[in-house]
């Protein structure tokens, strides 16, 4: 009977424990938050650097959920005793090596039974995409200077991802990223540029995001990856790009400059609009102008007059619907009728904007043939405002006849009026 008892007393203690572990982990076992916390007592009445990590855990997402020090650190919260708190025998861990961070980490982060519990939606795979990462592999190759999870998440007062002040969100990324890549002294030892914040900073996804506050823009991690961080390689730029900028994409893959890029091991969409100083598409990287991104490769050859032919049409185009659109401007503003050729001459912006899309298939055809779409639309637009504009010019010497021949007539009944008056004398 005793023995029972006991038996039935370690299932109950191993179901509770179950509850609260993350399954398969050999990690201390995270506990919920106790009344009694010896780790936030000590620390606070201790002060400056060591009261900080209490402190800043006020506003941590760990701690919102019920988590306290104990569950990441281990030890035994519930004693006064230091020694015991802090025992290594309680699993307790003060500061784990950089080698350490992701399993730290991970020992919840990568238990989907255990996450379920606080967010079900929330993704477990980051420890397994770090490891994978240029971080992940330095960091397991004696490395300690490449980010943990702590380099951009913080260790104490972590915040949600959509909290603003999180350093990972969407518009502190690029500043969390330059903490480490734009130092030029830390990153000395690995040779590669540290130029990348200056440049994103210039690019026209920056201006998006940071000036426009549009959080759909990208920023390190939507190109770089956020736990599995690597630079793209060659074959993978353009599959980086068409995630957003699908259409484009898809007739670059069709283009006659695919192949001779891969073959010459050219990442794709960067030889024309480089990687991070992304600047916003303009005309003049057409043609063989000063700014022309084509001459860099074409020069007096097919390309370079297709380049020119290809030019000469989207600016053709873009000229005739700005001069349009200043007559329709012109002519509305004088009471006209012309709501209708404005409205088209959307429609021959939209031909403009396909026309500038369809570059990236390079088909000077293909070009044509959607310019002259726009232009036709535009000139029926033009010729409104013109035939507006005559009318205009047709009314207003109406109106000056008539008001001309009012006014004789209003002479010639003063002059009757005083006709009269001087027979009545």
């Amino acid at each position: 009977m005793t023995l029972s008892l006991v038996l039935l007393f370690l299932v109950m203690v191993s179901k509770a424990q179950k509850d609260v572990t993350p399954s398969g982990s050999n990690q201390p076992i995270p506990t919920p938050a106790s009344e009694k916390d010896s780790c936030l007592e000590c620390h606070k009445e201790m002060g400056d650097q060591l009261a900080a990590p209490v402190t800043a855990m006020e506003e941590d997402v760990h701690k919102k959920r019920g988590l306290s020090c104990a569950n990441c650190h281990g030890g035994d919260p519930t004693s006064d005793d230091p020694t015991l708190a802090m025992s290594p025998a309680k699993g307790f861990i003060a500061r784990p090596k950089p080698v350490e961070v992701a399993r730290f980490c991970g020992k919840c982060h990568s238990d989907a039974e255990f996450m379920k519990r606080f967010n079900p939606a929330q993704r477990v795979d980051q420890e397994t995409e770090y490891n994978s990462s240029v971080h992940g592999k330095r960091i397991k190759q004696g490395d300690a200077k490449p980010a943990t999870c702590i380099s951009c998440h913080g260790a104490h007062g972590i915040r949600e991802v959509n909290n603003p002040n999180a350093p990972v969100f969407a518009l502190n990324v690029a500043q969390t990223c330059g903490q480490c890549h734009a130092n030029a002294e830390y990153m000395k030892s690995y040779g590669i540029p540290t130029d990348q914040l200056h440049k994103y900073n210039q690019s026209v996804h920056a201006e998006a995001l940071i000036k426009k506050q549009d959080l759909s823009a990208p920023t390190c991690n939507d190109c770089h990856g956020n736990h599995g961080a690597a630079p793209p390689g060659v074959a993978s730029v353009s599959n980086v790009c068409g995630t957003c900028h699908a259409r484009q994409a898809e007739l670059f893959d069709k283009s006659p400059h695919k192949t001779p890029f891969e073959a010459a091991d050219m990442a794709g969409c960067v030889v024309c609009h480089q990687n991070h100083q992304i600047l916003t598409p303009a005309d003049n990287m057409l043609g063989v102008g000063e700014k022309s991104v084509c001459t860099s490769c074409h020069t007096e050859d097919a390309g370079f007059q297709g380049s020119q032919k290809m030019g000469e049409l989207i600016v053709g185009l873009n000229h005739h619907i700005n001069q349009t659109e200043d007559l329709l401007n012109r002519v509305a503003i004088t009471g006209m009728e012309v709501s209708r050729p404005m409205f088209d001459l959307k429609e021959a912006r939209d031909k403009l904007i396909n026309a500038r899309v369809l570059i990236h298939n390079f088909s000077p055809s293909a070009i044509e043939t959607a310019v002259n779409q726009g232009m036709d639309i535009s000139k029926k637009a033009n010729q409104a405002g013109q035939d507006a504009l005559s009318e205009l010019q047709f009314r207003r010497k109406g109106l000056a006849a008539s008001l001309i021949i009012i006014l004789l007539a209003v002479a010639a009944i003063y002059l009757k009026i005083r006709q009269v008056e001087r027979r009545a004398l």
